[in-house]
């Protein structure tokens, strides 16, 4: 199975590899980064080249996908989005992605997370077509909820204290997105 590969105006969506290491790195080793994520700070380079690893062999089982999200004219690594699990025979699928703090506010994450809703809506992956796609956010990351609601995700709710990460409970505000409801734009 071959890696999809997708563009914007701005931005190429591609495979992470070994040699994005030092720039996955960077972008989990920044606490701005890992605020809400269940996970510390990346200390060593190892945990860079172990994460990539995780995101190949989840693409490789078919249970998921990640793409380095990267500037179009530098190749440059910016961040990452994809669906952190899907199941085709439910058709739907949950979303994640993070971007280096020194390009937030510019849309990237935005566009990014469009262009791969839409090719997951239109079933140019290999999960199928889908019918939803889920995201959560821990309340208080009202920039990624900003970037699900211009994309058309509705808030469905919250569920209390469902995750459990960095020694503590935390609630979840769920969102989700409806193939019927999505504009491709």
């Amino acid at each position: 199975m071959q890696f999809p590969e997708l563009e914007t105006s701005r931005l190429k969506l591609s495979a992470l590899n070994d040699s994005d290491a030092k720039a996955v790195f960077e972008l989990f080793s920044d606490p701005l980064v890992t605020h809400y994520y269940d996970l510390e700070p990346f200390s060593e380079l190892s945990q860079a080249l172990k994460l990539i690893e995780f995101f190949q062999s989840r693409f490789e089982e078919g249970s998921g996908i990640r793409w380095a999200i990267r500037l179009r004219e530098t190749n440059q690594l910016i961040g990452t989005c994809g669906f952190n699990s899907w199941n085709p025979r439910m058709k739907n699928a949950v979303l994640g992605y993070d971007l280096m703090p020194n390009f937030w506010g510019n849309g990237y994450t935005t566009e990014a997370v469009h262009k791969i809703i839409n090719a997951a809506f239109s079933g140019e992956l290999a999960c199928g077509e889908l019918n939803r796609i889920q995201g959560d956010t821990v309340p208080g990351n009202d920039a990624s909820e900003s970037v699900l609601r211009k994309i058309g995700f509705k808030e469905e709710g919250l569920r209390r204290q469902s995750g459990y990460w960095k020694n503590q409970f935390h609630d979840l505000k769920c969102f989700g997105l409806i193939r019927s409801e999505f504009s491709e734009i």
